[in-house]
């Protein structure tokens, strides 16, 4: 009799981890409808839409990565109402979800689409992937060492062919490039500190890169020419290139904190650092793709704002309250066409998707167009 206890307890054990990998198998390509929620900013009256459910948390990739859709209609995401974070694609005009991974300690930060919007790389664990947006078949392509940890940050360059991230030993870390076809994962440069958040250059063979936030790094692909950028003194956040490759877009917080966060512009050719404006307080930043406008999301307490500001006037408009508990994560993103801005916040719960129409203050900007 105790046998067949044993016999039928290990059958039902058995039985439930079957079905516990053919639910988690099922869940990849689930559809979920909108959950879209619209409500008017109590502080400026603007139409807000919050786009996931701040019952489980949904958070945008780093602010560097490609996350919207060329054509501005869907955008890739992290979220967890599957129990885990997975990639999910979502419509922004129906709101409608898609999950589109079932992967072990997926890093939602790390996805990124490639320039043909067709595929989606991601680190889950120590493996990187590449999957399809449509078919949804994935594919490792790298996997950490085992004597090496992953540094923070994954990106894929512009022309779509290599995924580009860190790694360290203790307080050694080196550049990492993995391509997607044929070749050897290859290491760019070492350097005695922990880098991350690489981002390679447009039209450049040039990688950027952080150690930390006090200095902002640049070496070429082949590992030459690795040095600091002269950026102006204080900590340094939200850095990424502009889309023609010409300047680093930063913020600058100074050592003294009675003076205001900067949006500051560096441009690597001539060595050259300029004020591009002063900010009310932007903790997390991004821009359009002519970077004529800046969305921002200021860390004053008395004044939780999302704002744009216009680069030739210096002047700021206030969008709505963001409220996050965190606004250096909020990471303010534009469309392509510069027509939309999203952002995330935990107003409402866990962290949610948040979207506002600008096309009243912000000119349309053409995705396919060359940048020179």
């Amino acid at each position: 009799m105790g046998s067949r206890r044993g016999l039928s307890r290990r059958s039902l054990l058995a039985s439930a981890w079957a079905g516990a990998r053919l639910l988690r198998a099922e869940s990849r390509g689930v559809t979920f409808p909108s959950q879209a929620y619209h409500y008017s900013d109590a502080a400026t009256e603007f139409d807000v839409y919050r786009l996931t459910d701040p019952t489980y948390s949904s958070v945008l990739p780093a602010w560097y990565n490609r996350f919207m859709a060329r054509n501005s209609g869907w955008m890739l995401f992290g979220c967890d109402r599957s129990g885990s974070f997975q990639a999910f694609r979502i419509e922004l005009k129906t709101g409608a979800m898609r999950q589109l991974t079932e992967a072990a300690e997926l890093d939602p930060s790390s996805l990124t689409l490639t320039p043909d919007d067709r595929s989606f790389c991601y680190f889950a664990g120590r493996s990187l992937f590449l999957a399809g947006v449509g078919n949804l078949r994935d594919r490792e392509l790298y996997q950490v060492p085992a004597e090496w940890e992953r540094c923070p940050g994954l990106s894929v360059g512009p022309n779509g062919t290599e995924a580009t991230f860190a790694e360290r030993r203790g307080e050694t870390s080196r550049l990492r490039m993995v391509p997607f076809a044929k070749g050897a994962p290859r290491t760019v440069v070492e350097a005695p500190f922990v880098m991350s958040d690489p981002i390679p250059r447009p039209m450049r063979a040039q990688i950027l890169y952080r150690q930390q936030d006090s200095a902002i790094w640049l070496v070429n692909m082949d590992g030459a020419q690795n040095h600091a950028l002269k950026s102006a003194p204080g900590r340094l956040a939200s850095a990424n290139w502009s889309p023609d490759g010409k300047t680093v877009l930063y913020l600058n917080f100074p050592a003294d904190r009675t003076q205001l966060h900067t949006i500051r512009e560096y441009t690597p050719d001539t060595s050259t650092d300029r004020l591009v404006a002063k900010t009310s307080q932007f903790v997390a930043l991004g821009f359009n793709r002519d970077t004529s406008v800046f969305a921002g999301a200021s860390g004053s307490i008395a004044s939780p704002y999302m704002l744009l500001l216009l680069r030739v006037t210096e002047r700021e408009l206030s969008l709505c309250e963001h409220k996050s508990s965190h606004p250096e994560n909020a990471a303010p993103s534009f469309t392509p066409d510069s027509q939309r801005v999203y952002f995330q916040s935990d107003r409402d719960g866990k962290p949610a998707i948040y979207g506002m129409h600008v096309e009243r203050f912000v000119e349309k900007t053409d995705p396919d167009e060359k940048d020179k």
